[in-house]
């Protein structure tokens, strides 16, 4: 159960690392955008695009960093009224709902990848990228925030972790 957990963390790390890359990409890409439609006069093909796709991967990539490092938004008042007992069950009983949530999403995404991939779908602009590659970050990236979910519940259930990064004695 170590290695599963400690795998999923490490992976969550590296779809952070991407989801950063991607984000530094699209402003590198912006900058370029910049240059060339306005200082060279010269229309932007592709770049609008690009952006589009980078910042999609990057949000859906990113989850299962935000997750692991609890960046994302939380609401502790109720926590903060139940005991120790009440606060595991809560925690157990959101991440359950949200990894539901996600497996759903990760299922619709696959099948809405391939069937991007068997239609050989093109965006319908002059660049035309095939869209099977932006596609992929959310089966992707929601399989992933599922896998982060598992590993965190399995952290709580053998007390690994607490919940809502609460000791028992806080209240």
């Amino acid at each position: 159960m170590n290695l599963f957990i400690e795998s999923v963390r490490r992976l969550s790390v590296v779809c952070g690392v991407a989801s950063v890359l991607l984000l530094i990409a699209s402003v590198i890409v912006v900058c370029h955008l910049v240059v060339v439609r306005y200082a060279l006069g010269e229309s932007a093909i592709w770049q609008h695009e690009f952006v589009t796709f980078s910042l999609i991967g990057a949000t859906f990539l990113g989850g299962p960093y935000v997750l692991l490092t609890r960046g994302h938004v939380n609401v502790d008042l109720m926590p903060l009224y139940l005991g120790h007992k009440g606060r595991v069950v809560l925690a157990l009983l959101s991440s359950m709902l949200s990894l539901v949530f996600c497996v759903i999403i990760a299922w619709r995404g696959v099948i809405w990848w391939e069937e991007a991939w068997v239609g050989n779908w093109h965006g319908e602009t002059v660049w035309a990228p095939p869209l099977w590659i932006p596609y992929i970050a959310m089966p992707l990236g929601m399989g992933l925030l599922s896998l982060q979910y598992v590993a965190d519940m399995l952290s709580l259930i053998t007390g690994r972790d607490m919940p809502f990064g609460l000791s028992p004695e806080e209240g």
